[in-house]
């Protein structure tokens, strides 16, 4: 029986500019994502009989409802195969924290489609599994190119930019999620009250190894979501007193990273535990690294 293990890994937003709703009720963005090392195991073994998926992790479903499983069935139908899914069991073991703003759903997508291709000797191309991963979720392409890209439409139209310099990473997960749509509609509720919708209490530039230096952290969505939430902005606060360089919300939350040297992210993430907070050290990957943990 042949196995592929396959190790998506996690994604932070650097930046997460926000337009007015579309008439699709979508919006239009502009962010950049950065692939870090916190990552989940996706263990895809050939295996005849129906397509199955197997996840322990509470409250993420082992059923069609998963991204995992559409990816497959989208896989399987792109290569031309008949019916439902088959020949193949994925086991997902979960890290990635669930409602974070962290793509742990759809970087399991992505290696999903790559892994699959292996296992069902398919030998699609890249450009093929990436219009695929575009159908499954805005998300999900990013998570076949890895390391630092900027996203614009929905967050689906991507353009890889220069690896990032190695920065370590804390990334703090509070015992509440938020959901995606949630976060776009208190957005969008509190611009319409004149409310302001970016947080500027304190300087957020970061130095990451490009000659437009110094990079400024910004994102649409957390000054409403803190106003629901006021422990994110505790949570940035409490990484700046541990000596972080940077701090925000990632994506629609409610996990908050700091940027830290790698020297210091260790030290910053023991100070910064809580009976309440899930605490991970981690760091940047570049381009090649990302690909590296889901086969590309």
């Amino acid at each position: 029986m042949r196995t592929v293990v396959v190790r998506p890994t996690a994604k932070i937003n650097l930046t997460l500019r926000v337009g007015p709703p579309r008439a699709d009720g979508f919006h239009d963005v502009r962010t950049l994502l950065q692939a870090i090392g916190l990552s989940d195991t996706l263990s895809v073994s050939a295996r005849r009989g129906p397509f199955a998926l197997s996840c322990r992790a509470p409250g993420v479903p082992s059923d069609e409802s998963n991204l995992v499983w559409r990816a497959a069935q989208a896989l399987w139908t792109g290569a031309g195969r008949e019916g439902e899914a088959r020949d193949a069991h994925v086991r997902l073991d979960k890290s990635i924290p669930h409602e974070a703003g962290l793509g742990g759903g759809s970087a399991d997508a992505a290696a999903a489609l790559s892994a699959l291709n292996v296992v069902w000797e398919l030998k699609q191309s890249r450009k093929e599994l990436h219009r695929i991963a575009a159908g499954l979720g805005a998300d999900v392409p990013f998570f076949l190119i890895g390391g630092a890209a900027l996203g614009t439409g929905k967050g689906d139209e991507l353009y890889p930019v220069d690896d990032v310099s190695r920065l370590g990473v804390v990334v703090v997960k509070p015992s509440f999620g938020v959901s995606t749509a949630d976060a776009y509609r208190w957005l969008d509720e509190d611009r319409a009250a004149g409310l302001p919708t970016l947080a500027t209490e304190r300087s957020r530039e970061v130095h990451v190894g490009w000659e437009t230096d110094p990079l400024v952290l910004s994102n649409d969505l957390e000054a409403p979501v803190s106003r629901r939430y006021p422990e994110i902005p505790e949570i940035i606060e409490s990484c700046y007193r541990e000596g972080a360089m940077a701090a925000a919300m990632t994506g629609s939350g409610s996990a908050v990273f700091g940027l830290f040297s790698e020297t210091v992210a260790p030290r910053a993430a023991r100070n910064l535990q809580r009976p309440d907070w899930l605490v991970t050290v981690t760091r940047t990957l570049t381009r090649r690294e990302s690909g590296r943990r889901i086969g590309l």
